[in-house]
């Protein structure tokens, strides 16, 4: 028979042992705790902001840039591309299937538990306006300078707790050979035949990127999430132009969702834009006047190109979209109703696959957890409270 005191002392042995693995457990916790956090402050040390326009004053100056007779001569401007791209003949446009090559695969589970709040899905809902109709206006044109030459791009406005967000390619907002930023940049949602401004003209008020795209024009980061004014339309007073606040982007137009960490193969998705450039053939399809979409169809991994750096981006087959259409969203879950869904991707180059010169898909850069986080720094970017 074990006596009093030698059962006491069991006891107290065993609740110690007992006790060992828990404190083992809490400390491997706290050890992955700050080995994700060292990830996540690592992946959002990628991302950078840069200010464009950011007091009234900047607005106006950009705002006297882009009066109504500008706006009769869009037409003539550039579309701005990087190119397009061919499919090297040795690779087939659909090699790795849905699943895609290990590394990729790695890198997006990599990218994926960097934060605990970014995951595999929707990171921010649809919004219908809350002015007017409830049908939404969240595709349009953006117009911006780089040197003394005028571009545009197809973009959209993308749900934000700041109502002030809009998604375009990286190179529709900054040009890494020349290390600048785009100069008197704006959007104008739903523009009309004529070049007119129904919903307003939102000067871009920073521009957030990926590092890479800023150092090395990497094209697996050739997005944009640009924080933009309040919103503005021209007023003819006495003969004289005034600007008159019309309230903020997502309050007038909506906002589409964001989606992230969405393997190619398992969604479908539609891409939309202002086609205009001509094909590698010469024949012009489109006149860039008119938002089109290619037909929701099957995402797949696109094949790496490794002057563009791309090694992971995404492609929607049997597209023809051309020069025109960078920056334009990709659209899951589309309600041609209401005019909304959720973006899971940009436009960003045209691919003539089996080179025929004709464009026949397009590709995006992959949303993962990174691109959420330079989401989130421009929807973190506060704006004045007025500006007219």
């Amino acid at each position: 028979m074990i006596s009093r005191a030698r059962q006491l002392l069991a006891a107290a042995l065993s609740g110690a042992l007992l006790m060992l693995p828990a404190h083992t457990g809490i400390a491997a916790a706290q050890t992955a705790q700050t080995a994700q956090a060292g990830k996540a402050t690592a992946a959002a040390g990628k991302v950078q902001s840069i200010a464009l326009a950011k007091t009234a004053a900047d607005v106006k100056r950009v705002a006297d840039y882009w009066k109504p007779e500008k706006f009769k001569h869009t037409d003539s401007f550039s579309p701005a591309t990087p190119g397009a791209a061919v499919v090297p003949k040795s690779t087939s446009t659909s090699a790795g299937g849905a699943a895609g090559p290990a590394a990729r695969t790695a890198a997006s589970r990599a990218s994926a538990t960097s934060t605990g709040k970014l995951g595999v899905g929707r990171l921010a809902a649809p919004a219908l306006p809350r002015k007017g109709a409830q049908v939404g206006s969240t595709m349009g044109k953006v117009f911006f300078r780089f040197g003394d030459k005028e571009y545009w791009c197809s973009a959209s406005a993308v749900t934000a707790r700041n109502r002030s967000v809009v998604a375009t390619a990286g190179h529709c907002a900054y040009d890494p050979r020349q290390a600048k930023a785009a100069d008197y940049w704006i959007f104008v949602p739903n523009p009309g035949l004529g070049g007119e401004q129904p919903m307003g003209i939102y000067v871009a008020s920073s521009i957030s990127l990926h590092e890479d795209w800023i150092g090395r024009g990497d094209y697996d980061f050739d997005y944009a999430f640009v924080t933009v004014h309040r919103g503005f339309t021209w007023v003819n007073k006495n003969g004289q132009y005034v600007m008159q606040d019309v309230g903020r982007l997502q309050d007038n137009v909506g906002g589409l969702g964001l989606e992230l960490n969405r393997k190619p193969g398992t969604y479908t998705a539609a891409a939309f834009g202002y086609p205009a450039g001509a094909q590698p053939d010469g024949n012009r399809l489109y006149d860039g006047k008119t938002l089109r979409m290619c037909r929701e169809g099957r995402t797949i991994w696109n094949s790496p190109a490794p002057p563009l750096d791309l090694q992971k981006g995404v492609q929607l087959p049997a597209c023809d979209f051309s020069a025109g259409t960078s920056g334009g969203p990709w659209v899951i879950g589309y309600d041609p109703d209401r005019k909304i869904g959720s973006l899971a991707g940009v436009n960003s180059l045209n691919w003539d696959r089996n080179g025929d010169k004709r464009y026949d898909a397009i590709s995006s850069p992959y949303f993962d957890t990174v691109a959420g986080m330079v989401y989130q720094r421009a929807a973190a970017q506060s704006t004045p409270a007025k500006i007219a």
